[in-house]
């Protein structure tokens, strides 16, 4: 009942008439990709990650974004109901904006709620196909699900696009999402 009161209030609003359409990262996605696969060391490789994570947070308009934030604050207090509240609102009102969905799988992953998780990954990649942080998540969610070999796939995919992510010691020799290595 409070979601629907809340998307009552915000669609009321003339601010929330309708979302405008994401901004168009990939320009910039595409330096910082080559920045990150340029990168000498992690330090310089995470500091670009985080420019990367600029660009996904940042939303269509200002109703967005305060709705996006304020669903960061709560699931960063451990509030994941409300967090996936305001994820629900977000995507209801800015269905392509992929970083909607992103949040809200985090929390379903975050919750245990794998095969959530998965959907809302699959509609962030189908958005933003080079979503990093999308990618990442959906190995992980892939590999609690079992599914070793899709999220060794989507793990090189994320590397890929930037070879500084926290999860690259899943794919290293020994690691769970490792190379198969080939029978002799």
């Amino acid at each position: 009942m409070k979601r629907f009161a809340l998307i009552f209030v915000l669609l009321s609003s003339p601010a929330w008439a309708a979302c405008p359409p994401a901004p168009d990262i990939s320009a910039d996605l595409d330096k910082l990709i080559e920045q990150a696969n340029a990168a000498e060391n992690e330090t310089s490789g995470r500091e670009i990650s985080g420019k990367m994570w600029e660009l996904w947070l940042k939303a269509p308009d200002a109703a967005a974004q305060e709705v996006l934030d304020k669903g960061m604050r709560a699931r960063a207090s451990y509030d994941f109901l409300s967090a996936i509240d305001a994820y629900d609102t977000l995507v209801d009102y800015c269905p392509n904006y992929a970083e909607g969905y992103n949040q809200r799988a985090f929390v379903y992953f975050l919750q245990g709620s794998f095969d959530k998780a998965l959907i809302d990954l699959d509609s962030a990649l189908e958005l933003s196909p080079r979503h990093v942080g999308a990618q990442s998540g959906r190995a992980l969610t892939l590999m609690n699900l079992g599914r070793m070999s899709e999220a060794r796939i989507q793990l090189q995919a994320a590397l890929k696009n930037n070879p500084w992510l926290s999860e690259r010691f899943l794919a290293a020799k020994g690691g769970p999402l490792a190379p198969e290595a080939d029978d002799i």
